[in-house]
C-alpha cells in the first residue's frame, strides 16, 4: 500500500512563495497567532500525526469496514484510538473562537489539515470533518445559549456532529424534503422522518453526536421555501452540560458502500426526537448553505488527496518494477530490463499525476484566502465584505468541486494502470484508492449539479458573465508581461493569454445560443466546467512555473531541482493536458439537437 509522506516541500512553496500567507494572515483579524513559526509547527505536527497515526489504518480500515448492529455502528480497530489522539492534539478547533476552546486561527489552516489528513486517511477524516458544517451554523445562527450548550465539546472534538440533509425521495432536490417539526408549546419540536446518505451519523468514537436537521413546520409553504432547521442531539444536554436521557433518534442502517468503507454511511431514523430551532422558521435552507461554498471546496480536496496518494503508490513502483528496455536504448545497465519509469507513457501517466496534484492544491490554496476573507467579515460583522467574498468563493466552487474531483478520479485510476494487473489487487492499496475517489464526483452535488451551478446560475442568472470577465481578466494580466519571453515561460505564458481570450468568447456565445434555445444550458455546460478548470488550471500553473523560474534565476543549489521539476511539471501540463480543454470546447458548441432529438420511447434496450 502507498506509504504517505506529507508534501510538505510542496506546501510551503504555496504558501511562502507563491501565494504570500504571511503577508495575508497579517491583515486577517484572527491570526494574531498564525506567525510563520505557528503555521510551520502546525504542520509538521500534523504532518507527523497523519504519516504516524492515520495512513497505517487506512488499508485496514478498508478491509475490516464499519460494523452494525440493533442501531449501534463500530468504527474498525485503531479508530477510536486515533480519534482519542486527534481530540488530545487539539486539532478539531484550530479555526474556531477561543471563547468555546478553539485556538482561533484562520480557516485556511485547518484546510491544510483537512488535505493531510485525508490524504493519509479519507474515511477517519469524515469523522471530524462533519463536525465543521455543524460548528460553523450554530455558530452562525445560534442563540447565546445554543453556542454555550454545544460549541465548547464540538470544538474540543468530545462530541462530532452532522448535516442530515437529504431523504429518499430527494437527492438534490431538497424542496422535496418531508420530515415534520411539530411544536410542543414549550420551545422544542418533535422530530419525526428519515435521513439518508448522513455521513458519520452513528458510531463510537464521541460520546455524543449532534444532527443539524432539515424539516418542516405544521405550516410550512411548499418546496424550499418551506425548510426549516433543527439541533437534534443523539443524547440529551442537561442544564449544567452533563448528558442526559438518549433521544428518538436512530440508526436504522449503515450503507454498504463502494468505497469509504471505515467511514459510516447511515439511514437516520428520527421518531419525534426532540429538537430545537436554529435560525428563523423556514429560513432553514438559507442558513444550511451559508457555509455550503467551504463545504464543497472541502470535497474538492478529496480530488487532490487521490490524485497525490495515487502518485505516491505509482512513483516508487514505477522506478522499482521492470519491463522490457525503453524505446530509446538501455537505460538500467546493470538489469536486463529497464524501470517502468523509462518508458515513455508510464512517465505519462505520472506527471499527469502530478501535475494534476499540485495544480489542484495552487487552486484551493487561493479559494482557501478568499475563504479566510469571507469568515472575517462574519467575525466583524462587516455584511459587504462576507458577501464579497461569498460570491467570490462562489464562482470558484463548481469548478473546484466539480473539475478537481473528476481529475482526481482519473489519477486514483492511473494508479492502478501504472500497476498493471498488481494494481486490481487489494493488498497494494491502489483500487482502494479509485474505490475511495468514486464519491467525490457524487456527493455534495455531483458533476452535473456543479456544472449547471457555474454556468446557469453563476455566470448566466447571477453575474451575466462578470465572474468569467473579472477571472480572465486577472489570467491577461498575469500573462501579458511574458508574452514576448523566450523559452518555456513565454509559450505557456502566451497559451495561457489565448485560454483566457477564449474563454471570454465562449462565454459570450453560449449566453447567445442560451437566450434562443434554453436546452443549451444543460447540454453544454458539463463540457463548459471542465474546459474551465482546464483553463483555470493553467492560470495557477503559470503562476508556480513564474515563481519557480525566477528563483532559479537567483540561483542557490538548495532547491533548484525541487524548480526545475515544478517547471517541467508546468511545460507537461500545457503541451499535454491544457489542449483537452479544445474538445470541451467544441463539443459544447455543438447542437442540442442531437441530445434531444431522440424520443422519451426510443430510449430502449431493445
Amino acid at each position: 500500500m502507498p506509504q504517505y509522506k506529507a508534501p510538505l516541500r510542496d506546501v510551503r512553496f504555496l504558501l511562502n512563495e507563491v501565494f504570500d500567507y504571511s503577508a495575508h494572515y497579517a491583515q486577517q483579524p484572527n491570526a494574531e497567532d498564525a506567525t510563520p513559526d505557528m503555521v510551520d509547527a502546525i504542520l509538521e505536527g500534523c504532518a507527523t500525526f497523519c504519516e504516524e497515526v492515520l495512513a497505517p489504518l487506512n488499508l485496514s480500515g478498508d478491509q475490516e469496514g464499519c460494523t452494525f448492529k440493533d442501531g449501534v455502528v463500530t468504527t474498525p480497530k485503531g479508530f477510536k484510538e486515533a480519534y482519542a489522539e486527534y481530540v488530545a492534539g487539539g486539532w478539531q478547533g484550530i479555526s474556531h473562537p477561543k471563547q468555546y476552546g478553539g485556538q482561533e486561527l484562520p480557516m485556511s489552516l485547518n484546510l491544510l489539515k483537512s488535505e493531510m489528513m485525508g490524504t493519509a486517511n479519507w474515511s477517519f477524516t469524515m469523522y471530524p470533518g462533519l463536525s465543521l458544517g455543524c460548528m460553523n451554523t450554530i455558530f452562525q445562527f445560534g442563540s447565546d445559549a445554543q453556542k454555550n450548550t454545544y460549541m465548547p465539546p464540538l470544538v474540543s472534538g468530545e462530541w462530532t456532529g452532522t448535516m442530515c440533509l437529504t431523504e429518499p425521495q430527494c437527492g438534490t432536490d431538497l424542496g422535496q424534503v418531508k420530515t415534520k417539526a411539530e411544536p410542543k408549546g414549550d420551545g422544542t419540536y418533535k422530530i419525526t422522518g428519515t435521513k439518508i446518505f448522513i455521513s458519520a451519523g452513528e458510531h463510537d468514537l464521541s460520546e455524543n453526536i449532534i444532527h443539524i436537521v432539515l424539516a418542516r413546520l405544521p405550516d410550512a409553504p411548499k418546496g424550499t421555501r418551506g425548510i426549516s432547521l433543527f439541533i437534534v442531539p443523539k443524547f440529551l444536554v442537561n442544564a449544567d452540560g452533563s448528558l442526559g436521557e438518549r433521544n428518538t433518534v436512530k440508526a436504522g442502517a449503515i450503507e454498504h458502500k463502494m468505497g469509504i468503507r471505515a467511514s459510516a454511511t447511515c439511514v437516520m431514523n428520527f421518531d419525534e426526537a426532540v429538537g430545537y430551532m436554529i435560525a428563523e422558521p423556514n429560513k432553514g435552507l438559507e442558513a444550511m448553505f451559508t457555509f455550503m461554498n467551504t463545504a464543497r471546496i472541502g470535497t474538492a480536496v478529496q480530488g487532490l488527496a487521490h490524485a497525490e496518494l495515487s502518485y505516491q503508490g505509482a512513483l516508487p513502483y514505477a522506478k522499482e518494477r521492470r519491463s522490457m528496455r525503453a524505446l530509446s536504448g538501455k537505460k538500467d545497465a546493470d538489469h536486463p530490463n529497464d524501470a517502468l519509469i523509462w518508458h515513455a507513457d508510464v512517465r505519462r501517466m505520472l506527471l499527469t499525476q502530478r501535475a494534476v496534484a499540485e495544480g489542484a492544491r495552487a487552486m484551493i490554496y487561493h479559494a482557501a484566502k478568499l475563504a479566510d476573507n469571507m469568515v472575517a467579515g462574519v467575525a466583524e460583522g462587516n455584511k459587504a465584505k462576507y458577501e464579497e467574498f461569498d460570491d467570490r468563493l462562489g464562482f470558484y466552487t463548481p469548478i473546484l468541486k466539480g473539475f478537481i474531483t473528476e481529475m482526481g478520479l482519473e489519477c486514483a485510476n492511473i494508479g492502478m494502470q501504472v500497476f498493471g494487473g498488481h494494481g486490481y489487487i487489494k493488498e497494494h492499496g491502489m483500487e482502494q484508492i479509485a474505490r475511495d475517489a468514486r464519491i467525490s464526483t457524487l456527493y455534495e452535488g455531483t458533476t452535473g449539479i456543479q456544472a449547471l451551478d457555474l454556468l446557469g446560475r453563476k455566470v448566466l442568472l447571477q453575474t451575466r458573465g462578470k465572474c468569467i470577465k473579472e477571472f480572465t481578466n486577472e489570467m491577461i494580466a498575469q500573462a501579458k508581461p511574458h508574452l514576448l519571453d523566450g523559452g518555456p515561460i513565454g509559450k505557456m505564458a502566451r497559451l495561457a493569454f489565448k485560454r483566457a481570450i477564449q474563454w471570454k468568447m465562449l462565454t459570450l456565445r453560449i449566453m447567445l445560443r442560451a437566450a434562443k434555445d434554453r436546452d443549451v444550458v444543460s447540454a453544454a455546460c458539463n463540457d463548459y466546467l471542465m474546459y474551465s478548470g482546464y483553463a483555470m488550471m493553467g492560470h495557477f500553473w503559470l503562476k508556480q512555473a513564474l515563481v519557480a523560474n525566477e528563483k532559479l534565476a537567483k540561483g542557490g543549489k538548495d532547491s533548484a531541482d525541487f524548480y526545475k521539476a515544478k517547471l517541467q511539471t508546468a511545460e507537461f501540463y500545457f503541451d499535454r493536458l491544457l489542449p483537452r480543454a479544445d474538445g470541451h470546447k467544441k463539443a459544447m458548441l455543438s447542437p442540442t439537437s442531437s441530445l434531444m432529438q431522440m424520443d422519451k420511447e426510443h430510449f430502449s434496450f431493445v
